[in-house]
């Protein structure tokens, strides 16, 4: 694949851009922004053009996910997450022909991901698969697994997003699923593995399971256990965890987390968008809360918490402190 060219000046633009959706801009970066523009007549028309394609883009964007629908919400948040690289801009603005060339699904992106893997599901959508060795596979909203089943192994590789399966006894053939940070080898019958931003979480429901690293770290977890996974570590996780698992049923069940998280949850069930202020994402959080109607459940938390749900479209939803 080529790789990305662009000149400095559309670079510097996206750079801007970037910047100033990290959150709400100070004066002084407003006042090194103002100056950019400023500096040079190119500049101004790169950030025009870059706005006008950028508005334009959703438009792509909303054709895309009539096609595979749930699936292009990776495109719209790398645009628009305050938390997003240079890097990641580049890739989806280039992705949608905003500044020349064609729609690029990146094989290694969510959306990629989900069109190659084996099983897949879609926004809001959960799914249980019966697999060929009588072992049953949940995919949570958004979530995408590959199969690698043979002779001699059984191994489901979870892509992104979050799964719970009930493994069937093959003591010949254990079954393992591999993340990005590791891999968890069945000892029993039923646990949870989730893809989280840089780590692997694991819940175990039944019996047991064995956690391995890349560098042959190991370390065994009990039913009710629960741990992290991440490079070069293994962290065990206080409390029972089991809660968990309640979106089989279609729950969010808090305890005590920060709000980050709980957004984290409902970014699959949710159409769009949802950016959390800086100021609000430590906010803890304790409750039941419905997975199939995000915007109840964030009516909700603006009721219990100092916090204000706004909703500028259907694809971008704010939430920030409360005005007092």
């Amino acid at each position: 694949m080529s790789k990305l060219r662009l000149d400095p000046v559309s670079e510097q633009a996206i750079d801007w851009m970037v910047k100033l959706r990290a959150d709400t801009p100070d004066a002084a970066l407003q006042t090194r922004f103002n100056a950019w523009l400023a500096m040079d007549p190119a500049h101004l028309q790169a950030w025009t053009q870059l706005q006008d394609r950028l508005g334009a883009s959703f438009n792509t964007v909303r054709a895309l996910d009539r096609r595979l629908p749930g699936q292009a919400s990776e495109a719209r948040q790398i645009l628009l997450q305050p938390q997003g690289s240079r890097r990641d801009a580049l890739r989806v603005i280039a992705g949608l022909g905003l500044l020349g060339g064609s729609l690029w699904l990146c094989a290694r992106s969510p959306l990629g991901d989900s069109l190659l893997a084996d099983l897949s599901t879609g926004r809001g959508q959960r799914q249980a698969f019966d697999l060929a060795d009588g072992s049953r596979l949940n995919l949570n909203a958004n979530s995408a697994v590959d199969l690698r089943f043979d002779d001699q192994q059984r191994l489901v590789v979870l892509r992104h997003g979050e799964l719970v399966i009930q493994v069937a006894p093959d003591p010949q053939r254990p079954l393992r699923v591999r993340t990005a940070q590791g891999q968890v080898q069945a000892l029993g019958t039923r646990f949870l593995v989730a893809q989280e931003q840089d780590v692997t979480r694991v819940v175990v429901l039944q019996h047991s399971v064995q956690l391995r690293l890349p560098d042959g770290t190991t370390r065994d977890l009990q039913e009710g256990q629960s741990a992290l996974l991440a490079t070069g570590r293994i962290t065990p996780t206080a409390g029972d965890q089991r809660g968990r698992a309640d979106w089989l049923v279609g729950r969010l069940n808090v305890l005590d987390e920060p709000l980050e998280q709980v957004v984290e949850a409902l970014r699959p069930y949710q159409r769009g968008f949802i950016r959390i202020a800086p100021q609000v994402r430590h906010l803890r959080v304790q409750g039941v809360f419905p997975l199939d109607d995000p915007a109840r459940t964030l009516a909700a938390l603006a009721e219990t918490l100092p916090i204000q749900v706004d909703s500028y479209s259907p694809w971008l939803t704010l939430i920030r402190a409360r005005n007092t």
